[in-house]
């Protein structure tokens, strides 16, 4: 994941599928927005067989990519396979950096697992030189360059630090390393054995990535412009090779000099003839890593407000149209990994737990309102009637009441929560609140605090809407059902069974990971995120 369970091509059918044996009796599932691969793609390697690899970070796992097909399987499960970076060593191993828990990880052929470093949160871009020497940067969660024993018997070896966010780098035809300083917008040339750094190209927006071709050209990645660039690696002079979208974030060049690139807002990749600058598509996604959602009723159209890790974008409840709002790293966008939203009125409020942020969005223009900083681990977000916006915190236990000038003033208003994930307002005024750990729904008097269990012995609640009925509508991801939870009696009805929902996170993350949002329409339809297929899904009474 830059400063960021797949299933197969037979369960990702287009269109709207019936979900067999997935509903109570009275209600229909369909899957309104089809699924995909990965969980955002970052790292690409191909190996000396022409096999195109892909590492996801969020989603735990590297992919083996059928180039022809278009399609991706797991070829190493989490939790090793984590995969921000990926490098193939001159005798075939592939090496890759577990980002969020700090491991470099390599295996040669289908021998075992190795794990080569530890301790190194921000692993992230990784290369080997032509006598097999391993090297290895962090980035975002730290800043240097390292030498990694390839037996991981000894500690790395810190080279340089303080470089400017080394990011996707490759060793050239000279033996000396190339790549781009994330932070300083440049590409660079680095002797690592003098532990020299020279520029060698500027005037970049967000350089995301640097890799060789067979020829000794140099091709970089501008991820905030979506800019394919050449590069001399003489004289640093650049070219414009193809003009993609936003959002890049590394590339891996084959034996024919087929440049394949990877966008994590498209959850896909693409190969660009360089000659040209025309893309084709490999694989793609329509929704990237969909988290909380929000639905809002106009004119009894429902549009889902989707949490997409890698993007913020919109669903027709009709016919699942998916539409861009923004995504990650373009250009004059304002967004920060957002996991979690809700909406009401004219606003959208987006939340992330990863970068401790809450972002409100106006709805009907998409324009970033104000985005807050500081907080640990919000879960969810909500306005309150009087304007207040309440955040729950999983880092503090708490439900945070944020008010003043860009939310300075904030104050616990509830504490002592087990994993409070999901909020909802409730007909009463009052506030529901999904405590994910302690298995529970709880209402808090937004005035005094005060906190009543209402519904108790569940698993693992985490997305909660509110129903026209004034019911509670709960993912009860432990059980991967949706229920019905009514707020007077605490009685708890399915609604729907057997729902692909709850990924399992990487060691070290959040037991709750990406949190799956449910909302329902005015005319009561429900819908549902699905972490694991990146889809959507629709409940609907028969």
């Amino acid at each position: 994941m830059k400063g960021k369970l797949a299933l197969g091509a037979s369960a990702l059918t287009i269109g709207l599928l019936t979900l067999s044996g997935a509903h109570a009796d009275g209600y229909q599932v369909t899957r309104l927005v089809q699924g995909s691969a990965f969980h955002g793609v970052h790292g690409l390697a191909v190996d000396k067989a022409g096999k195109l690899f892909a590492g996801s970070v969020a989603g735990a796992a590297l992919y083996e990519v059928d180039r022809a097909a278009g399609t991706a399987k797991i070829a190493v499960p989490t939790p090793e396979g984590m995969a921000d970076d990926i490098a193939i060593a001159p005798d075939g191993t592939m090496a890759w950096t577990a980002f969020l828990t700090g491991d470099l990880y390599a295996r040669k052929g289908d021998g075992p697992i190795r794990k080569l470093a530890s301790g190194l949160p921000g692993i992230n871009s990784l290369a080997f030189r032509k006598d097999g020497r391993l090297y290895a940067t962090q980035v975002f969660l730290g800043d240097a360059l390292y030498e990694i024993d390839v037996e991981g018997a000894k500690p790395p070896r810190k080279i340089m630090e303080k470089m400017g966010g080394l990011n996707g780098f490759e060793f050239g035809p000279d033996d000396k390393l190339y790549g781009p300083l994330w932070f300083k917008g440049q590409i660079v040339r680095v002797d690592v054995d003098k532990g020299e750094l020279s520029v060698l190209a500027d005037g970049f927006k967000v350089p995301a990535a640097a890799n060789f071709d067979s020829k000794g050209n140099l091709w970089a990645l501008d991820t905030a412009l979506g800019q394919l660039v050449k590069i001399d690696p003489k004289t640093g002079a650049k070219q414009v090779a193809a003009q993609l979208k936003p959002s890049l974030d590394n590339l891996a060049i084959d034996a024919d000099d087929r440049i394949f690139v990877s966008n994590m807002a498209d959850n896909g990749i693409q190969e660009v003839d360089p000659a040209t600058g025309t893309a084709k598509q490999v694989i793609i996604g329509k929704l990237a890593f969909p988290g909380g959602i929000g639905v809002v009723s106009d004119g009894g159209k429902d549009t889902i407000y989707v949490a997409d890790v890698f993007a913020y974008r919109t669903v027709d409840g009709a016919s699942g149209e998916v539409r861009e709002v923004a995504r990650m790293h373009a250009d004059g966008t304002t967004l920060e990994y957002p996991m979690s939203a809700t909406a009401k009125g004219d606003e959208v409020i987006l939340s992330s737990w990863f970068t401790g942020t809450v972002q409100t969005i106006d709805r009907k223009t998409g324009q970033s309102r104000d985005m807050l900083h500081g907080f640990k681990a919000p879960y969810d977000a909500i306005r309150l009637g009087d304007g207040r916006l309440l955040v729950a915190e999983l880092g503090t236990k708490s439900l945070v009441e944020v008010s003043g000038e860009h939310g300075k003033d904030r104050k616990a208003i509830a504490s002592d929560l087990a994993g409070p994930v999901g909020l909802v307002l409730g007909k009463d005024s009052a506030v529901y609140v999904s405590e994910a750990l302690a298995g529970q729904i709880s209402k808090i008097d937004p005035a005094t605090g005060a906190k009543t269990v209402v519904a108790k012995d569940l698993k693992m609640p985490e997305g909660i809407a509110l129903a026209p009925s004034g019911k509670l509508i709960v993912a009860e991801v432990g059980a991967k059902r949706v229920v019905e939870v009514d707020p007077a009696s605490g009685s708890v009805t399915e609604i729907a069974g057997n729902l692909p929902i709850g990924l399992v996170g990487a060691l070290g993350l959040p037991p709750t990971n990406m949190p799956t949002g449910v909302g329902v329409g005015a005319g009561g339809t429900i819908y549902v995120s699905s972490d694991i297929e990146n889809a959507i899904y629709k409940i609907e009474k028969k």
